[in-house]
């Protein structure tokens, strides 16, 4: 038996919450000169540079796109990032994922920023689930969405039909 996904957002609500999470990031830094969006490998990447592509029509700020590279399987391992450290020291900075499923990788994101003095820190979720096994939230979030610990969220993002399903 096949099982269907249900879509939980189509391409126009995905961005819709883009443009609104933008607008929370930029009231949250309306006294900084720039911010950095800090992108989890993959698709919270790029749900961070279509964030930071709205910032840059919405306000003056200078944004800084950086990827944060974390093995998800293995997030013990060292944390990296595309830019330097010295880029986002005492700056203000956003770091951004697709999914918040148990907070793993979201910590040990989050993890890697303690050892950097920063000006302010906030997290971003496209999708925010309740199955936290880790003290860590969402200051920005899309969608706040219970399921069973059983079901799974993903995210597509494409061109023109990028959409949230529960599979």
């Amino acid at each position: 038996m096949k099982t269907v996904d249900t879509i939980i957002l189509n391409n126009q609500q995905i961005n819709q919450k883009i443009k609104r999470i933008a607008y929370q990031i930029y009231e949250s830094n309306t006294s900084e000169k720039e911010v950095i969006i800090a992108g989890i490998i993959g698709n919270g990447y790029i749900f961070a540079k279509k964030i930071a592509t709205i910032l840059e029509n919405i306000s003056d700020l200078k944004v800084i796109l950086c990827e944060v590279n974390i093995n998800k399987k293995k997030p013990l391992e060292k944390v990296s990032t595309s830019i330097a450290i010295t880029e986002y020291k005492k700056k203000s900075l956003v770091l951004v994922d697709d999914v918040l499923n148990s907070g793993t990788t979201l910590i040990y994101g989050i993890k890697h920023f303690l050892d950097v003095p920063l000006k302010r820190f906030k997290t971003a979720v496209l999708v925010n689930r309740n199955h936290k096994k880790y003290p860590v939230k969402a200051d920005f979030k899309g969608i706040s969405l219970s399921t069973s610990i059983n079901e799974h969220v993903q995210v597509s993002f494409t061109n023109n039909d990028s959409k949230a399903f529960l599979a």
